[in-house]
């Protein structure tokens, strides 16, 4: 009498070298009928996957093969968000999966990634030094190389805005995995990151802001009507710099904000601006139109003076000398010297937009129009920065109180 090799319902289960092997048929997510595979050590192991390969057969299509976490990423960078995202997106993703997910998780089947394995990788990353990992410091020249290659490690370590950043990447990554049907569920989302302490920015005062101002009118800084633009509008960096005189009706007083001037991956770009809530339309205080109309007769005294040589750059109002658009990083070194120059306390472009929110709290300007005039795409945003009135402001509310408690 021979004995029954396989229990009853398991027909396709079958020894395979040094376990076990099952299959079922499923439908791929290409609508094609295939031969799914699953493999263990025991019977039991085997027979508990075959099980759950024909409860995801029933519920949908199943994909028959499953690449790498690392050949996925590459082709979800390349295919879905160079050309669908941002160019920054791009640049900062690209990042991410070059420096932090490929050389951590990058080997994983991606269906075989677990939360467990992600939540690992994530407490890790707080204790890697990037400089030692990327060879930052091995890179230099031997006289110039100051800490990690000479054993002194500088311990740079991801912030956990960064980690958080990176979970973020990876997140996105496989939500396009579940809609793709290469994986069931998103690991990345279950897992647990450091506490993220926001940084209190910094903000100027009304005196600050003057003193600022009148440093840079006084010195006929190429760059005044841009700083002026930033404080007293809030305008972003990039909105200044890719402002072009066909978004101004200096005669009516309006302005109109639609696009930015960017870097990425190497290119100076002229795009639209960060969201649709930042396109608008919005009246000039004299105080911007003087300045404007100053920096327009700089422009047309630069451009007479090369002639011929002049860069014609889609009109914009903030060039070089010779026409050229403003490189963003030459524009934060222009800010910084004039700070120091001014004599004010050194705050980044964008902590003038900060500044300019602040002022009009001061001034009892309601949060919706901050909301208006700042463009914000959620009003919670304006009201963390409504929220956080000034030092005089708030003195002002301690002295009233304790003097009606007094009364």
């Amino acid at each position: 009498m021979t004995t029954k090799a396989r229990a009853n319902g398991e027909g396709s289960i079958y020894p395979h070298r040094n376990g076990f092997a099952a299959y079922a048929w499923v439908q791929t997510p290409a609508g094609a009928r295939k031969r799914k595979y699953v493999y263990g050590k025991t019977r039991d192991e085997v027979h508990g996957k075959w099980l759950s390969l024909h409860q995801a057969a029933k519920a949908g299509p199943v994909a028959t093969t499953v690449p790498r976490l690392d050949a996925f990423l590459a082709s979800w960078l390349a295919e879905v968000i160079k050309p669908n995202r941002a160019p920054l997106t791009y640049v900062n993703y690209e990042l991410f999966v070059r420096r932090y997910i490929v050389p951590g998780i990058g080997e994983r089947r991606l269906d075989r990634l677990q939360v467990r394995d992600v939540q690992q990788w994530i407490n890790t990353l707080p204790t890697l030094c990037q400089c030692c990992e990327q060879g930052k410091d091995e890179r230099r020249e031997e006289k110039a190389r100051r800490c990690c290659a000479r054993g002194l490690c500088c311990h740079d370590v991801p912030s956990a805005r960064t980690i958080s950043d990176i979970r973020a990447c990876l997140r996105s990554a496989l939500s396009h995995a579940v809609r793709s049907e290469l994986v069931t569920r998103n690991v990345a989302q279950f897992v647990t990151l450091p506490s993220v302490r926001k940084k209190k920015r910094k903000a100027w005062t009304t005196d600050e802001v003057r003193i600022f101002l009148e440093s840079a009118r006084s010195a006929r800084d190429a760059m005044f009507a841009a700083y002026v633009l930033a404080v007293v509008l809030g305008l972003r960096k990039g909105e200044i710099l890719g402002l072009t005189w066909s978004d101004l009706d200096l005669d009516g007083g309006e302005l109109t904000v639609g696009r930015q001037l960017q870097r990425a991956s190497g290119e100076l770009l002229h795009r639209e601006t960060k969201t649709e809530a930042s396109d608008d339309t919005l009246p000039l205080p004299e105080v911007v139109i003087t300045a404007l109309r100053h920096r327009q007769e700089v422009q047309r005294a630069d451009r007479a003076k090369v002639g011929r040589a002049w860069q014609d750059t889609v009109g914009l109002v903030f060039t070089t000398k010779s026409g050229l658009p403003i490189e963003p990083r030459n524009f934060n070194r222009s800010w910084d010297n004039r700070c120091a120059r001014s004599e004010v306390r050194k705050i980044t472009i964008h902590d003038a937009r900060r500044s300019c929110a602040t002022l009009l709290v001061d001034l009892d300007v309601h949060p919706r129009v901050i909301m208006r005039i700042l463009r914000h795409a959620q009003f919670s945003v304006t009201m963390e920065i409504y929220s956080q009135a000034s030092s005089a402001a708030t003195k002002a509310a301690l002295h009233k109180l304790g003097d009606s408690l007094g009364g």
